[in-house]
């Protein structure tokens, strides 16, 4: 009798040891460890795309410059993803570099840190409108200040800055232009040399 080759299928046991989508709790979210960039909202996990070596490259220049402001002007903390930022109870996302003023010190926690003061995200190709449409009306709703949207595909950066409820654009910045914060006086990037920190 020939040997049979076993059907090949998930280890359904393991799957059961976890909560079904959108049955989550908060609490079961942030035990969670894995080495994906996880999301939460609403009970449901959502699990973002692994980042592409000219994303990193992005996301590390806009974190370095930032860093390196922050060294003359020590006025709060920058970290990057991954790193949990809670919008509100029941949603957490994980933007690509994160800032909180250090008379906000309170709110950066060991687990998530409870909103921000600025954030970046660089946008994912594979789900544009995450970043400039639904992330822009959560982040606004969260109250963050200030959020800076880092366009490849454009090579231009936006940033926003809350004006009651919504965001409203401080600049949209392209190539040969300089993008400069308005809650961080000071704080400005090259967009040439930002986009050309993707191509090393």
């Amino acid at each position: 009798m020939p040997n049979q080759t076993p059907v090949s299928e998930p280890t359904w046991e393991i799957a059961q040891l976890f909560p079904d989508q959108g049955h989550w709790s908060e609490e079961e979210y942030l035990a969670l460890t894995t080495n994906h960039l996880v999301e939460y909202a609403n009970g449901r996990l959502e699990f973002l795309p692994m980042p592409t070596q000219s994303h990193q490259f992005l996301v590390l220049y806009l974190y370095h410059a930032l860093f390196t402001f922050l060294t003359q002007n020590p006025v709060g903390t920058v970290l990057l993803a991954p790193l949990r930022v809670r919008l509100w109870a029941g949603k957490h996302r994980e933007p690509d570099v994160v800032f909180m003023l250090a008379e906000h010190e309170e709110r950066r926690g060991e687990q998530y840190w409870d909103g921000a003061d600025l954030v970046m995200e660089v946008i994912s190709p594979d789900d544009r409108r995450r970043d400039l449409v639904t992330k822009r009306h959560e982040y606004a709703q969260a109250g963050i200040p200030e959020y800076w949207v880092v366009d490849p595909q454009a090579q231009q950066i936006t940033v926003l800055v809350l004006a009651g409820k919504r965001y409203a654009e401080h600049g949209v910045f392209g190539l040969g232009e300089t993008a400069a914060s308005q809650l961080l006086p000071g704080f400005a990037v090259e967009i040439t040399a930002v986009f050309a920190a993707a191509n090393r």
